[in-house]
């Protein structure tokens, strides 16, 4: 199939859809990725990139990308996170169909990561290509918008709640990332189109593993070391992880690792230094390839989200990469991620913000055999076999869209 993929963030910017283009070309689809300018989660342009102007490159040697100019997020607040937004909307409407022209597709998929106002210029690529467009929803918006206080007006929520069910019903297929979606999408759309596709990544063992520094193997070899990894941001229930350091920071054998970044990096240091946490690493980000001999050093994954209702319904991405992996995990979470962990029997899990359960989790962990830990790290893994698995999930999705297309 001729598929178009429209995402605001791809490729170098670390996100599940850079395997899932990745897994579909390789099936021998002909795959072109319409985005942005990479600039997630620093708030700056990577180097090698220009805010300004159309750029076309080319991703694994078979897949044409190509990016419109956009305002960077910096550092994430009201302002810069609005203009960020609408700029790829706006330039997407002016720019994909000039840089797409004469090109035909048999489906669109966008992945509905946040923003979802990114699937716009998508509706519009939709009616001049005449292809169906699906939309993989994982965030639910306005919710998401309001749990992270980006948005607590109540009558810019409701706009955005009309924006939302505006590019719903232009949509041909809502896939949602976590069944605990489902009725909340069907309050803005219509339930037929909604179906269930969790994320899937690859097993770590397809992907090429590069080296990490030599200090961090060390800490990761001679302590108990509980790796947090991903975005550092508002969502992430941060202020939980900072106080469970606090109350562990007497304890010579467990550290805490949060390899990352994004908008609370700084206030991150700014507590380590505040309260003398030798136990808490800040190590930064780390290319995708290095991830693999990051996790498999660590004694337990850490998956954390703040204690808000919209976070209940999501399963964050980095479950999988966790449960791929193969080591125990610890879950600071409410709802369907916590359920997931538990059904898995691969690790221990605290309410969102329960800071004691947390800390009580961490010693349970570390006094936990290490032959039992390997058996919750199986455990981990054989779930992920069977429910997240990228191949199994790619002939999924595929299926769907398929049907999909039959029926348009």
């Amino acid at each position: 199939m001729k598929l178009l993929v429209l995402t605001q963030h791809f490729w170098p910017e670390t996100f599940p859809i850079n395997d899932i283009v990745s897994a579909l070309a390789a099936r021998g689809h002909d795959v072109t990725v319409a985005t942005g300018k990479p600039n997630y989660p620093e708030g700056r342009v990577f180097d090698g990139y220009s805010a300004l102007g159309t750029q076309r490159e080319r991703y694994l040697n078979r897949v044409d990308v190509f990016r419109v100019p956009l305002w960077p997020r910096g550092g994430a607040r009201g302002r810069e996170l609005f203009l960020n937004y609408v700029s790829f909307v706006f330039c997407g409407l002016v720019f994909f169909p000039w840089l797409l022209r004469g090109r035909q597709f048999d489906a669109i998929l966008v992945f509905g990561s946040s923003p979802i106002t990114q699937a716009i210029p998508a509706i519009l690529i939709k009616w001049i290509k005449r292809a169906p467009l699906t939309i993989w929803i994982q965030d639910l918006w306005p919710e998401s918008l309001s749990a992270t206080g980006f948005v607590k007006n109540k009558f810019l929520l409701r706009q955005v709640g009309r924006i939302v069910k505006h590019i719903y019903r232009h949509s041909d297929l809502l896939l949602v990332q976590s069944r605990a979606f489902i009725e909340p999408v069907a309050s803005f759309s219509e339930r037929r189109k909604i179906v269930y596709q969790p994320n899937a990544v690859m097993s770590p063992e397809k992907n090429s593993v590069e080296e990490i520094p030599v200090s961090l193997s060390d800490v990761l070899y001679k302590k108990f070391c509980v790796v947090f990894a991903g975005n550092l941001g508002f969502a992430q229930g941060l202020q939980t992880i900072i106080d469970a350091a606090i109350n562990l920071k007497h304890h010579k054998h467990i550290r805490f690792i949060l390899v990352g970044s994004g908008s609370r990096l700084s206030w991150l240091e700014e507590q380590k230094k505040m309260y003398g946490l030798d136990n808490l690493m800040l190590p930064g980000r780390f290319p995708s390839g290095a991830m693999p001999k990051i996790f498999s050093q660590s004694s337990a994954l850490l998956v954390s989200l703040s204690d808000k209702p919209a976070f209940e319904k999501t399963v964050p991405s980095k479950t999988q990469m966790y449960m791929a992996a193969g080591r125990p995990i610890l879950a600071s979470l409410n709802g369907e991620g916590a359920r997931i962990i538990e059904e898995a029997h691969c690790g221990f899990v605290s309410a969102a913000g329960d800071v004691n359960g947390l800390v009580g989790n961490v010693i349970r962990l570390w006094q936990t055999p290490v032959s039992e830990r390997n058996r919750m790290g199986q455990a981990s893994r054989v779930y992920f076999e069977r429910e997240f698995e990228m191949e199994t999930q790619m002939t999924k999705l595929l299926d769907k869209i398929r049907e999909l297309k039959k029926r348009i």
